[in-house]
């Protein structure tokens, strides 16, 4: 018997707002609600409508959008103690909402039943079932989070399981489990989570927090102890140590487990709602994430390297394709001759016998003195072009200076000087900048703008600088890395000296060159197909 398809159901909007740092605005959240439709989830919790205006605009205006796979849930609480569930405020704001998904949590444990809502156990049973009942009777499908579920069944398991057959009895279709602490591992919840399924026989699900690391795990171990719901957000946002990443168990669902959770041809889609969530959030993305992360299939050992260019598989579990992602080849000191060559397929370059191991031996030796290429990969495709004899560089810097300072009752200013060998022509050119690496730029764009075309094209869009072996002071050995931009196509260059504005030159320098050969790659992209033999 094939096993049955898991829903997911996505707390991004409400719990993943509760992480710090997080603040969407209401089209934020209207076009997240949006992608993660598309994306195929079948639950998508939009706020509490009663907590604040944000979410109840939200709903006001989710109500007439068309969804194509996604059930819109309002998220609230059983009612108050000593209030009937007509007259309470919570229910009918969820109401309100005209979602046809409302989700209430209630108590699960006896602790928070007394010293939280200093009500009596009976009656904590008796909130559970008329809210769920009420919410039911007025046309809404239910589903129940047993808060803080695995401490109150470690504490009083014959009291927990009451609470699910309450939220039963008022004809909830879920009843979720919540590790709301986070605290729990999970052989535990799986057994907890088995023990419940045969005692209540009834639809149950996971909602995992992340404060022991283990949301994930917890997660796909409460699925192999019968659950067939999974609460989780994007990228695994959540107050604390966050939530369960839907990001990693979508994956391990249906790549490990053969539980079908999205519909087909949408997991493809994972990376890129990984990303667009995370750029709505306005947060770093976190390029070692799982299935997701651009390091999830970067390769920098020569050893691996090797391997891989014979089989793939040797290091890699999935294909990288299959979540929307692709493998990439680091070069470093690290490295083997075949990251070099791989490299070189990847750029179109031609490798004649022996220039792999010059290259090779040459970056060991730049990282020794301060480079680092794994960002740089265009620095790494000009070492390689610059070995063939036939290869004629654009240009030359044949001299520069740069000047700094500040005149009295003026601004600081920056001076450079450079000159350049255009294809036998001598170019001088001076410019100005706020600062000297600005006006290195600009002096070597002067230089060369009269000989080469699509210059302009070529943008720088970021600059870092990075200080090695602090201790040596003013002596130290500093790390410029340039990234750069001409259309779509974004690369790195890398330069390191003693000397802040030698090295700044070197980057800038590989920057544009690689950039003009660009003009040129539809002879250089055709790969050059090396045996695997060759290493």
């Amino acid at each position: 018997m094939a096993n049955p398809p898991i829903q997911l159901y996505d707390t991004t909007l409400r719990d993943g707002t509760q992480r710090e740092g997080i603040s969407y605005s209401c089209q934020d959240k209207i076009r997240i609600a949006q992608r993660l439709d598309l994306f195929g989830v079948h639950f998508i919790e939009g706020g509490w409508p009663g907590s604040n205006p944000k979410d109840i605009e939200f709903f006001d205006r989710a109500k007439d959008m068309a969804w194509t796979h996604a059930a819109v849930a309002a998220f609230g609480s059983t009612r108050r103690v000593n209030v009937s569930v007509e007259d309470d405020a919570n229910l009918n704001t969820l109401l309100a909402a005209s979602t046809p998904v409302c989700t209430v949590f209630g108590k699960s444990w006896g602790l928070h039943v007394t010293d939280v809502l200093r009500t009596t156990l009976d009656e904590n049973l008796r909130l559970i079932e008329e809210s769920v009942a009420y919410l039911v009777v007025h046309g809404r499908r239910v589903i129940y989070d047993a808060e803080h579920y695995f401490d109150g069944y470690c504490h009083d398991s014959v009291y927990a399981l009451e609470t699910i057959n309450a939220a039963k009895r008022g004809g909830a279709e879920v009843c979720v489990l919540c590790d709301t602490n986070g605290g729990n591992l999970p052989w535990r919840i799986e057994e907890v989570t088995r023990n419940t399924m045969v005692a209540v026989e009834h639809p149950l699900g996971i909602h995992a927090h992340n404060d022991t690391g283990c949301a994930v795990a917890n997660s796909l171990a409460a699925v192999q102890g019968g659950a067939i719901h999974i609460q989780g957000t994007v990228n695994g946002y959540g107050e604390r140590c966050g939530n369960a990443n839907l990001m990693t168990i979508v994956p391990n669902l249906e790549l490990k487990m053969d539980r079908e959770c999205l519909p087909k041809g949408r997991l493809n889609e994972l990376q890129d709602v990984s990303r667009y969530v995370t750029q709505l959030a306005n947060l770093p993305f976190d390029e070692h994430a799982p299935y997701v992360g651009r390091s999830a299939f970067a390769h920098k050992g020569g050893v691996h390297v090797a391997a891989m260019r014979r089989n793939a598989l040797s290091y890699q579990h999935i294909e990288p394709e299959w979540v929307g992602n692709e493998a990439r080849t680091l070069v470093s000191e690290l490295s083997g001759r075949g990251n070099v060559l791989t490299k070189a397929e990847e750029h179109g370059v031609h490798v004649a016998s022996g220039v792999d191991l010059e290259v090779l031996q040459h970056i060991k030796l730049c990282e020794a003195q301060g480079y680092s290429f794994e960002s740089a990969e265009a620095s790494v495709a000009l070492m390689l072009e610059r070995r063939d004899p036939e290869y004629l560089p654009p240009f030359r810097v044949i001299d520069y200076e740069v000047k700094a300072g500040m005149r009295e009752g003026s601004r600081p200013y920056a001076e450079a000087t450079v000159k350049v060998d255009v294809h036998g022509q001598t170019e001088h050119a001076i410019s100005e900048g706020d600062g000297p690496v600005a006006a290195l730029d600009a002096a070597l764009r002067k230089a060369l703008g009269p000989y080469i075309a699509h210059l302009d094209d070529i943008q720088l869009v970021d600059y870092k600088v990075r200080i090695l072996d602090g201790g040596d002071g003013t002596s130290a050995i500093v790390r410029v890395l340039i990234d750069c931009r001409r259309g779509l196509r974004t690369w790195g260059t890398v330069g390191a000296s003693g000397n802040i504005i030698e090295a700044s030159l070197y980057a800038l320098v590989d920057g544009i060159e690689y950039g003009l050969l660009l003009d040129s790659e539809p002879a250089r992209t055709k790969p050059t197909h090396l045996k695997a033999s060759t290493l």
